[in-house]
């Protein structure tokens, strides 16, 4: 799988040293490099890339702006390049990937493109299944429409509701829907809701695979946050971040799961 790549800044210097850097990368292949926003604009809708890495102040239409200019076709993922850390909320608002503060490091690079490569599967994958989808809408149209109706029912309703926690000589019955976040301590997990903090001797994978992926993400190695409790997000330095929850707990992003603040901010 390569990944065809564009890069777009105003200072050559900064265009120069992030190619030499994406050379490591054997899938990545810069097809086009731009100076300011417009250039981007027309290159983009024309080498439609699967990546761009972007400058967020260029003179005249600044990284936000192309961003915006793009919104009637098909956009590539972007990973925002800036020297400023104070951008990056609204980053993840434009649903960037990653953030990268100038001079970008080798390995917050090497980061960065695997969560590319990762975004990629996922929507190569999927438009795979719709190929799959109208193929069968028209060779078998009455399984079709069946699997549109009933397809999702079994994943919705796979994921647990309740979960019994054995705690200091008690069972407790939790709804996961009051459940704010849980804290990985070894084979023991430390669940907190709203008005108490309960001990559940379980690992976090298998503990991640009941409970429903849309509601409750990683944001750290050790720590699953329920984001329908997530009430502020407060940058931090490195473009990292912080989430306010419901309770006023506050939990550090980690820079590798930065991306799960995207999914409820846009």
């Amino acid at each position: 799988m390569t990944i065809r790549t564009i890069l777009v800044d105003d200072e050559p210097l900064a265009i120069q040293g992030l190619e030499l850097r994406l050379q490591a990368h054997e899938d990545v292949e810069v097809v086009e490099k731009c100076q300011n926003g417009r250039e981007a604009i027309r290159a983009i809708k024309t080498q439609k890339p699967d990546l761009v890495f972007l400058d967020i102040q260029m003179p005249g239409f600044d990284g936000f702006s192309v961003v915006q200019g793009l919104m009637e076709v098909d956009p590539p993922l972007f990973v925002f390049v800036t020297a400023y850390s104070d951008h990056a909320i609204r980053a993840f608002e434009a649903q960037a990937v990653d953030y990268l503060l100038k001079p970008v490091e080798e390995g917050r690079l090497a980061d960065t493109l695997e969560r590319v490569r990762m975004r990629l599967s996922e929507r190569r994958g999927q438009a795979e299944i719709e190929k799959l989808k109208n193929v069968l809408a028209e060779v078998a149209p009455e399984a079709a429409e069946e699997l549109a109706e009933g397809g999702e029912a079994p994943t919705a309703g796979r994921y647990e509701k309740l979960i019994n926690i054995k705690d200091r000589g008690q069972i407790f019955r939790v709804d996961v829907d009051t459940i704010e976040r849980i804290d990985a301590a070894g084979d023991y997990m430390c669940i907190y809701t709203g008005d108490n903090t309960l001990i559940l001797r379980e690992t976090m994978k298998d503990l991640e695979k009941r409970l429903d992926p849309r509601r409750f993400q990683r944001v750290h190695r050790s720590t699953i946050v329920n984001l329908d409790l997530v009430k502020q997000v407060k940058p931090h330095t490195n473009g990292e971040c912080f989430l306010v929850l419901d309770s006023g707990a506050q939990v550090k992003v980690s820079r590798s799961y930065r991306d799960v603040v995207a999914r409820f901010v846009h």
